[in-house]
């Protein structure tokens, strides 16, 4: 049986599952308004108390949207920091945290790390297997932009070879990403520093925006491209090239008067020559060599806790949720206790007053799980921008199977206990309520 699960479809699955956590509300239904109709009575019952309901509705769609809005979140977490790596195959650096490297080179977070030498970039460079090594160069910014420099070949990497207008051909040329605020012909100044370290002095030098980037949906769509040289020089270090060859723009470098980078992007010929690469560079004391998508896997076994955690807060959430639905359903059992007295009094069979309230409780808790549905889908998608507009990481949350499923569970059990207070019914003192 489990090898017939496991070989059906994922969609199959989740199907079957949803359907699974359905049935019971289902045959109760079935199983009470055999051969009744309660739904005149019930929309009577539901007009006739409204504010109250609504009320009701109210507690139950937020309890459910809560849940439903966080996990979601954080699915959607995980699925833009993992595209917004995904030109990052290998990543050389000195030896340090590979996390704050990632955060520095992948995020473009501001970082103090070391830098690796002209003969070390010029090795990776050359190497037989790499297509593209790329050193960056930070600590500028124009507006809150970061100013990357970098090489031709990664920026054409970085836009899928789709960079509108052109790639720089001088020094002081740029290419701006979709959110950088800047277009082709712009002009700016570069100041120095990053983030909260920036300074209100301008560098003396001035670029003109050539070309822009397709939007990407990572934090590199705000970063304005230049040449890795005009970093160099607007800080008075070497140009990388011998004074010779002083204007050229983009390797070969030349290692005596190479200022330096924290990090070389590199992208292998062939995948399998990532590994390689690796094992070659990741050299105690002198490089290390690190994949972002295992960094990333770490990061995720980390949120994977908070997913559980957040998950079980869900479940203890809803059912002291469902507990007080349970008690506000003795509750609302007392405003039409009169009503159903007078019923019992006429003869009304009693599983026809336990289906009508029954389905008056029914009738709130589903509405108030769809509308918590809804809830947590809006209130993920506004959070999805906040964090979108806040790093730059494009975060799509959307509500997926494990929240339909959460929901589907939550209403099946308040619904089998709403049961007790419809039986409840049966049992109140039947003069009492004829007088009340």
């Amino acid at each position: 049986m489990r090898d017939l699960w496991l070989s059906l479809p994922a969609l199959a699955q989740d199907l079957m599952v949803l359907a699974a956590l359905l049935v019971p509300i289902v045959a109760i239904s079935l199983l009470l308004n055999r051969r009744f109709a309660v739904r005149s009575l019930v929309s009577a019952m539901l007009w006739r108390f409204r504010w109250a309901n609504l009320t009701f509705v109210a507690l139950i769609a937020i309890a459910v949207g809560m849940g439903a809005g966080l996990i979601a979140q954080e699915q959607g977490i995980r699925q833009g920091t993992a595209s917004a790596a995904d030109k990052f195959e290998l990543i050389i650096s000195a030896p340090g945290s590979e996390m704050t490297m990632m955060l520095a080179s992948v995020y473009l977070q501001p970082s103090d790390v070391a830098l690796l030498d002209g003969e070390v970039y010029n090795a990776v460079a050359n190497h037989e297997q790499v297509e593209v090594a790329a050193p960056l160069a930070f600590g500028d910014s124009y507006e809150g932009a970061p100013i990357i420099g970098t090489t031709r070949a990664f920026a054409a990497y970085l836009g899928d070879q789709q960079i509108s207008g052109r790639s720089w051909q001088g020094a002081f040329e740029a290419i701006a990403g979709a959110a950088s605020g800047l277009a082709i012909g712009d002009r700016f100044q570069p100041s120095h520093g990053r983030g909260d370290a920036v300074t209100e002095m301008a560098h003396d030098e001035e670029f003109t925006v050539v070309g822009t980037l397709p939007r990407t949906g990572t934090p590199w769509d705000r970063a304005i491209l230049v040449p890795v040289e005009a970093v160099w020089i607007v800080h008075g270090l070497a140009t990388g090239h011998a004074p010779e060859r002083a204007g050229q723009i983009g390797p070969p470098f030349d290692a005596a008067y190479f200022p330096g980078t924290p990090a070389i992007i590199v992208k292998a010929k062939e995948l399998w020559a990532n590994y390689a690469l690796h094992s070659e560079f990741n050299r105690q004391n002198e490089t290390m060599a690190f994949f972002p998508a295992t960094v990333l896997s770490e990061l995720y076994r980390v949120m994977g806790d908070v997913r559980q955690a957040m998950s079980v807060m869900s479940v203890v959430t809803q059912i002291l949720v469902a507990a007080s639905v349970l008690l506000a359903l003795f509750i609302l059992s007392r405003l039409f206790a009169r009503q159903m007295a007078l019923l019992r009094a006429v003869g009304a069979p009693g599983r026809f007053l336990v289906a009508t309230v029954w389905g008056y409780c029914a009738t709130l808790i589903l509405t108030g799980t769809g509308l918590g549905l809804a809830l947590g889908q809006g209130a993920a998608s506004i959070l999805s921008a906040v964090i979108t507009k806040r790093t730059d990481i494009l975060v799509q949350a959307s509500l997926g199977w494990t929240e339909l499923h959460l929901a589907a569970g939550f209403a099946s059990g308040v619904l089998l206990l709403a049961l007790i207070p419809a039986i409840a019914v049966l049992r109140q003192p039947l003069l009492e309520n004829l007088r009340a």
